[in-house]
């Protein structure tokens, strides 16, 4: 019996009497809490440490999150490849093993380039085996619920955050007494993550055909030439030519690119920043856990609105108020307003997230949803090699995020108004064996 048979005779499609998709929706959180969290999120905390261990500036520490999205640029389409031919569930493991050695390594660097090697090979690990392999497959088991689904799957990202952070700012704070340290800390998530790549492997299911069910759990909605067969306009979509040649995809790329530049930045000079304005490391790291917080809570409220709204719309709506809250970053010189920046910060991008990974779905079908994603990832990573880089550069030179942050919160803004020139969706265009079974058929 082959392994593809042997699938379909498990009732993976339900356990509990619960739709498998949505047990699916949970080990995604899972896998976003464990493989993103300790490397992006925590990675203000990570910097503030490095520097004072280290003495590297803001330029170098910024350099190596650029360096890793040049690999992106690279690995985002051949990882969007390699996930529609080989399925999301193989390169969740291949991408957790990465992961977790890649922060083996971490915990043992001694010099710059080190740290970048380690990095760049943190980075690769989290591509390929973390939010494309896991959004795909879940883009394949919902279709009227996709944008709901994608929303509690990434709130694996903010609640997270919000556990995992403060646990890590104070493992590797050095100015508290009897703290295991970063280099500990860096093995121990290591092992962690390599511990937990196979039972992940096991739980992850690529598409609900390959187990007799349908995405949603539902028969889907019958052809007018056959009723017992599925529309051909559902089960088509777009290949990734086909999607590059539409206004839509460009809008897209560039709309989710802009506002996902903010976060990235952000991300990497939050620590550092407020570290300067005399906050602690133990209170950044709560901020960090507030805005993670409204991201969680604002997740599932964007999955909701973007099931039953204009999607473009919603998103429209919550980047914008991501671009103020930039705005609010630039004053907060108090706790009381870092935490302000935390709420509008967590409201704005939380709504966002779910929403921007969901339209392509949405846009494009199912056909080569990793590969169309892999592609509009170049455009965002050519943002995310240049404005950590630029915000770094900035600061050594005057002394100050002020203009980066200016920049920023034009950019968002300018990206969020991009969704509202969209297009609606329409079907993929017939393709000549199509067209040619199309006619038998009459």
């Amino acid at each position: 019996m082959s392994n593809q048979t042997r699938e379909r005779t498990r009732p993976w499609h339900r356990l509990g009497g619960v739709f498998y998709g949505w047990w699916l929706v949970g080990v995604a959180a899972v896998i976003m809490a464990i493989g993103t969290v300790p490397l992006f999120q925590g990675m203000t905390t990570w910097f503030v440490v490095l520097e004072g261990v280290f003495g590297w500036n803001r330029t170098q520490l910024s350099l190596a999150f650029s360096l890793t999205r040049v690999e992106g640029s690279i690995m985002g389409p051949v990882g969007g490849y390699l996930i529609d031919k080989l399925g999301a569930r193989r390169m969740v493991l291949v991408g957790l093993l990465i992961l977790g050695g890649g922060f083996i390594l971490f915990g043992s660097i001694q010099n710059l380039w080190h740290f970048y090697a380690a990095f760049i090979v943190m980075s690769i690990g989290a591509g390929l085996g973390t939010w494309m392999p896991m959004m795909t497959a879940l883009n394949n088991w919902f279709r009227r619920r996709r944008a709901t689904a994608m929303a509690l799957a990434m709130e694996g990202f903010p609640v997270g955050s919000v556990v995992l952070i403060p646990i890590l700012a104070w493992a590797i704070d050095p100015d508290l007494p009897n703290r295991p340290g970063w280099r500990i800390a860096a093995l121990f998530i290591g092992i962690v993550i390599m511990a937990m790549a196979f039972p992940m492997y096991k739980m992850v299911r690529n598409r609900p055909e390959d187990h007799g069910q349908h995405p949603d759990g539902l028969a889907p909605a019958p052809s007018a030439g056959n009723p017992a067969q599925p529309s051909r306009d559902e089960e088509r979509g777009y290949t990734w030519q086909e999607a590059l040649r539409t206004k839509n995809f460009w809008l897209i790329t560039l709309g989710h690119a802009c506002s996902s530049t903010v976060i990235v930045t952000v991300t990497v000079h939050l620590g550092p920043m407020l570290s300067d304005r005399g906050i602690s490391l133990q209170m950044i790291g709560l901020i960090v856990s507030v805005y993670n917080a409204m991201g969680a809570v604002f997740n599932i409220v964007g999955g909701f609105v973007g099931d039953r709204v204009s999607i473009k719309t919603a998103i429209f709506g919550f980047s914008a108020i991501q671009s103020a809250a930039v705005l609010v970053l630039m004053t907060a010189n108090t706790v009381p307003l870092a935490f302000l920046f935390a709420v509008m910060f967590g409201l704005g991008f939380g709504g966002r997230g779910p929403l921007t990974t969901s339209i392509r779905g949405a846009y494009f079908g199912r056909k080569a949803f990793a590969s169309i994603t892999g592609i509009s990832m170049i455009p965002m990573n050519v943002l995310f090699l240049f404005f950590p880089l630029f915000a770094g550069a900035m600061f050594d030179l005057k002394g100050s995020y002020t203009i980066p942050l200016l920049v920023l919160a034009a950019l968002s803004f300018f990206g969020s108004g991009l969704f509202l020139l969209l297009g609606e969706p329409s079907a993929a265009p017939a393709r000549r064996g199509q067209v040619e079974s199309q006619a038998g058929s009459t």
